[in-house]
């Protein structure tokens, strides 16, 4: 009986393990499948908390538990980065939205926009920096401590910003975000018990393609309705794209200057983690009570989380060999070392 069920599971698990191997590629893929199959969106759009909350467990699964530790007995960075997502984001994306009269303009992208500036880092976030050869550890205890905070910066955000546009019950929110990490960390606690680290680590490639199937269930249920919003208005549509990668990329790169002094390596990690928001949680929290251009914004965001992941890997492999390499090292070790890496030395995965 055990030699059928091996036999049963060992094609899933080839087909996981080859989804996986795709990394990046895969990643990016994912947007474009969510836009060109509209009914996969409306199929899957019931299941976005489930999808939330496997995607943390996963998170919480693989998590480096040494550096976790680190972290806390040095919480500066981890307090600080924690300051700078829920509070100096909101604040300036606040700040220049109604700067510039965008808040009087376009009300539904000022309301897109300070939604984005108020959530937490995706859920996925410590996942997908892990996907391009990042540490994971910095990106998911800042996740931890930022998802803890956000009912209260929210609600803080929102009576100060946008008045009677929103109505946000902090402690419906808290409660709900409170049970999903919890739920998700007691279930990853109980699988490293039954399994170990050794074996999760050996499975890496299969857990890596149920991650990416995951990030396809979310990513469908936002972006069902995107090849509709193109064909009815295309300038508008394009418009709120490049609102979208902008928005992006400018928290990314701010957000690395700005922790630069952490080193390199962890400053990008941040950044990653600052410039993914967890639009799925604002969106549960609202009841999906939005205006289109508010959801059309939320599905646009979905291009730059999935893409950059492609565009930023060679980025990381840079870092990442750069912070390992010793010093004194010469460029003949630095070239072989990465060529260990993209061989299978480390966890990061070759985009090809």
């Amino acid at each position: 009986m055990p030699s059928l069920l091996e036999a049963a599971l060992a094609l899933p698990l080839r087909a996981l393990a080859w989804l996986g191997g795709q990394g990046t590629r895969a990643v990016a893929a994912i947007a474009f499948i969510a836009v060109a199959v509209p009914p996969l969106g409306a199929l899957l759009r019931p299941y976005v908390t489930e999808a939330i909350f496997l995607l943390l467990c996963i998170s919480f699964m693989r998590v480096d538990l040494v550096a976790l530790y680190g972290h806390l007995r040095r919480p500066a960075l981890v307090a600080a980065a924690t300051a700078w997502t829920t509070i100096g984001v909101p604040l300036i994306v606040a700040l220049l939205a109604q700067g510039s009269g965008l808040d009087k303009s376009s009300p539904g992208l000022f309301l897109a926009l300070m939604l984005q500036g108020m959530a937490s880092p995706m859920m996925a976030a410590p996942a997908l920096a892990a996907l391009i050869g990042l540490d994971a550890t910095l990106p998911l205890v800042t996740l931890v401590t930022a998802t803890a905070l956000v009912p209260f910066t929210a609600s803080l955000f929102a009576s100060l910003f946008l008045g009677g546009m929103l109505s946000i019950s902090p402690l419906a929110l808290g409660l709900k975000l409170l049970g999903i990490l919890a739920a998700s960390l007691l279930a990853a606690t109980v699988i490293r018990r039954l399994f170990g680290t050794e074996a999760i680590q050996r499975h890496k490639r299969p857990i890596d393609g149920f991650n990416i199937l995951i990030l396809l269930v979310f990513a469908s249920a936002v972006m069902g309705d995107v090849a509709h919003d193109f064909v009815a208005d295309p300038l508008f549509a394009i418009t709120v794209a490049l609102l979208a990668f902008a928005v992006y990329f400018t928290l990314l790169a701010v957000t690395t200057l700005i922790f630069r002094r952490a080193g390199t390596e962890r400053a990008f990690a941040i950044g990653l983690l600052v410039s993914q928001r967890n639009l799925g949680l604002m969106l549960a929290a609202t009841a999906g009570a939005l205006p289109p251009t508010t959801w059309l914004y939320f599905a646009m965001t979905q291009f730059p989380i999935h893409l950059a992941p492609y565009i930023l890997m060679p980025i990381a492999r840079r870092l990442t060999t750069d912070a390992n390499v010793p010093k004194g090292a010469t460029k003949s070790d630095a070239r072989s070392f990465a060529s260990h890496r993209r061989k299978g030395g480390t966890s990061v995965q070759d985009p090809g």
